[in-house]
């Protein structure tokens, strides 16, 4: 099977990670795949900031688990989390950013990395300490958040894929 193919069928959302952090060199290769996701007119949209800050990572952590209603952690633990956040002026920033989201998580898998999307990144950056959080890391314009990417190694089993529903393809000829 074709490696590209296969990196696809195989990668999993993890939840539970080791304290273990990621190399440098995978750290590049993953971001450098999220440089090239496809985005509407080539306008690239989105910009990834990379948390590495065991602390920053904390409050980040805490401020999603409050909009969630829960005082677990939503980032399961992972010492990496990447944000995507896209330009709302540009048509299409939904899914350049979501598209971006994808390169993340598949790079890392291909280079044994674990990864998961995580939600309320759009909630976490309206929310005024989000706001500030934009403004100290210097970032201007109209951005949202689309999604947490993080990653690590994990701490668990890899989990089976769920069969596939047969209705998923529909083809006209």
């Amino acid at each position: 099977m074709n490696e590209t193919i296969k990196t696809l069928k195989e990668r999993r959302s993890i939840r539970k990670y080791k304290e273990k952090q990621i190399s440098d060199e995978e750290l590049n290769q993953i971001l450098e795949a999220g440089k090239y996701a496809p985005t509407g007119r080539g306008a690239q949209s989105p910009i990834m900031v990379v948390v590495q800050d065991k602390e920053l990572i904390k409050e980040l952590s805490k401020i999603n688990a409050e909009i969630m209603g829960i005082t677990s952690d939503p980032f399961y633990g992972a010492p990496t989390v990447v944000i995507v956040l896209a330009d709302k002026t540009r048509h299409t920033y939904k899914e350049d950013g979501s598209l971006v989201m994808g390169n993340l998580m598949n790079a890392a898998h291909s280079l044994g990395v674990d990864s998961c999307w995580i939600n309320r990144a759009k909630e976490v950056f309206e929310s005024e300490r989000g706001k500030e959080l934009l403004k100290d890391w210097g970032i201007e314009g109209d951005y949202e958040g689309i999604g947490h990417c993080i990653l690590g190694y994990r701490d668990c089993e890899y989990p089976k894929a769920a069969p596939r529903k047969t209705n998923y393809v529909i083809r006209i000829k």
